[in-house]
């Protein structure tokens, strides 16, 4: 039988590395053309992989939370043809690997799919697959997992399995995925068991240090709840001895436990997006020279206008919020003053306006800071502009933007009065000019009206911080700029005379 390794193929992009999040099989699994064997995590965002092949997995090169470069063989699967071993899969620097994952549109729009296809496959016969891989007219299949049975009797099929809020999961279907399986030593001598969990219980699993191998399954088939979880991580929490640093909350794995002893230190790795962000900062901070100009700004009119939209049917669909107001209106006042939508091109010193105002919303993820833009933002509508914020954020929120959503921005909005913040000095995205942030909008007693009728009011206000860089935008411009977005959230009717 040949034994075929598939290579890290490249996500694109300029990235040169990933790091193993989560292994969808284990040795002895049965896979198909284009299942999805691995999840990886770039510089960018989550990808999943889909192997190029179909046979047993042999062996996994690579463990979780290790980061391998491109081209690295990570896994090998046994293809059953028999004879010498087969040739890899296409690695990095090869005509092949270009066409299999050189695109990050195609790569990421390929994982998304394969998500989807997982689970209808076995309707359409028709498999998602990475760019460049091919297509198999094939209905995704793996072997079912055997329960372990007790001493004596035989091995039992796995029986469906609860969902994670508690309600019973179908039947398993042939092309649907089964859960997740971690090796565990077992307590007599070295064999290797399997504990059975569904993925969001692995991961909070790994976000709690606990080992699935360890935990007592009280699911039905002997799967792992997140009750059963949880209760080990408690567990292990007060049989900790009080001078250890104290176990990661589920949120994110940097967060402390409240009720930490005081002293020590945790050490938490910086890689991924979070080591991408760390970086473009200190370019965009040390490069550029900034300028923040603020304006306080009475937004009752924008409050109104939101509350009308909401009730609008049109607008049935899509989530409306004084963040989508905000959008509209940085396109006005770029197409009113396009020389802020530039970058600096610093080989040739010449300052590149850009056409199209692709804006960036600034996304905070357990993973770190994420910035997609909207492509083209300049020429939507409300309610596309409301349609695609709604599909951005929706995939920044799961860790799954691609990368090619986060490249070409020209603008960015940054919102930070969600955290009930006033405002700040945001630095900007690299490349950009120019960089929005905008604060808390409160009830504040304001001045309305002039001469005789001037009165204090209660309102909403906010205040807009607008970065921007200086060797592109001077303090004319700037200001200009920033005093047209505030003049449309004042008086939302304006955008029908610029617009």
């Amino acid at each position: 039988m040949a034994v075929r390794e598939f290579k890290l193929p490249d996500p694109g992009e300029g990235l040169t590395e990933a790091e193993i999040v989560t292994w969808n099989v284990a040795p002895g699994d049965t896979v198909a053309v284009n299942d999805v064997v691995v999840e990886i995590e770039t510089a960018k965002s989550l990808v999943e992989l889909p192997v190029p092949f179909a046979g047993v997995v042999g062996e996994l090169l690579v463990a979780v939370g290790d980061t391998v470069e491109v081209g690295t063989p990570i896994i090998t699967v046994d293809d059953g043809t028999g004879g010498s071993p087969a040739p890899a899969a296409p690695a990095a620097g090869s005509a092949d690997a270009t066409d299999a994952a050189g695109s990050s549109d195609g790569a990421a729009d390929a994982a998304e799919a394969n998500s989807e296809g997982r689970s209808e496959g076995s309707m359409s016969g028709r498999t998602a697959v990475l760019v460049g891989y091919g297509v198999k007219q094939t209905e995704a299949k793996r072997r079912p997992r055997k329960q372990q049975a007790p001493a004596g009797t035989g091995a039992t099929d796995a029986v469906p399995t609860p969902a994670p809020d508690g309600d019973p999961a179908p039947a398993p279907e042939a092309s649907a995925p089964a859960p997740d399986v971690t090796s565990a030593s077992s307590a007599s001598g070295g064999e290797r068991t399997r504990a059975l969990a569904k993925p969001p219980v692995r991961k909070l699993a790994k976000d709690l240090g606990v080992d699935l191998g360890s935990v007592t399954p009280s699911g039905d088939g002997g799967v792992v709840t997140r009750a059963d979880v949880e209760a080990a991580a408690s567990a292990s929490h007060d049989d900790a001895p009080t001078h250890d640093t104290a176990a990661t909350g589920p949120s994110t794995p940097s967060t402390p436990r409240r009720d930490a002893p005081t002293g020590g230190e945790t050490r938490v790795p910086v890689k991924g997006v979070r080591r991408m962000t760390a970086q473009a900062m200190v370019d965009s901070a040390f490069t550029a020279p900034h300028v923040t100009e603020w304006v306080d700004v009475d937004v009752t009119a924008t409050m109104e206008l939101v509350e009308r939209l909401k009730a609008d049917r049109e607008f049935a669909d899509v989530k409306v919020t004084p963040l989508l107001v905000v959008a509209k209106a940085m396109c006005l006042a770029a197409r009113r003053h396009p020389d802020v939508n530039a970058s600096w091109d610093e080989a040739a010193q010449e300052i590149v306006v850009k056409h199209d105002v692709n804006l960036g919303i600034a996304a905070a993820t357990p993973r770190g800071l994420v910035v997609p833009n909207v492509k083209d933002a300049g020429r939507m509508s409300m309610l596309e502009l409301a349609q695609a914020l709604g599909a951005l954020t929706a995939t920044a929120r799961e860790g799954r933007t691609p990368p090619a959503d986060m490249a070409g921005g020209t603008m960015t909005i940054t919102n930070v009065g969600v955290f009930g913040v006033d405002a700040g000095t945001p630095i900007l995205n690299p490349g950009e000019a120019a960089i929005l942030a905008v604060g808390s909008i409160t009830r504040k007693p304001w001045v309305v009206g002039t001469g005789a009728d001037e009165r204090i009011e209660p309102r909403w206000v906010t205040t807009l911080a607008l970065s921007f860089d200086h060797r592109l935008v001077d303090g004319e411009l700037g200001s200009r700029f920033l005093a047209d977005v505030a003049a449309v959230l004042r008086d939302p009717a304006r955008g029908l005379v610029w617009g």
